[in-house]
């Protein structure tokens, strides 16, 4: 997976995104970055990423979700060979559903 370089990105959004504490300011932040389609594309994926951690084979995911064969592949690809970023999300919600939702 191509990995945005230092210089390319910029620090400020990953920076504004770790001030945001409530489930509420994160929602209001995207609403305000992003366009409805941004928002819909991004909430796809993860989803699809959630169906693929459960084992869900493609065809059920394509017509649960309505993702395209070509993104539920992205994603599956980015589980399995991508930076990391699904499974620190899944590590820490395992986490938190053991504890009953306290943060760790």
């Amino acid at each position: 997976m191509a990995r945005i370089t230092k210089k390319e990105k910029s620090d400020g959004l990953y920076q504004a995104v770790l001030t945001l504490k409530t489930e509420e300011e994160v929602y209001n932040f995207f609403q305000d970055l992003c366009t409805v389609t941004e928002l819909r594309a991004m909430e796809q994926r993860f989803e699809v990423a959630v169906l693929l951690r459960q084992g869900m084979i493609y065809n059920d995911i394509l017509e649960r979700t309505g993702a395209s064969s070509a993104t539920i592949s992205r994603v599956n690809r980015s589980l399995a060979f991508g930076h990391g970023g699904y499974q620190v999300f899944f590590e820490r919600a395992k986490i938190r559903e053991k504890t009953g939702g306290k943060k760790s």
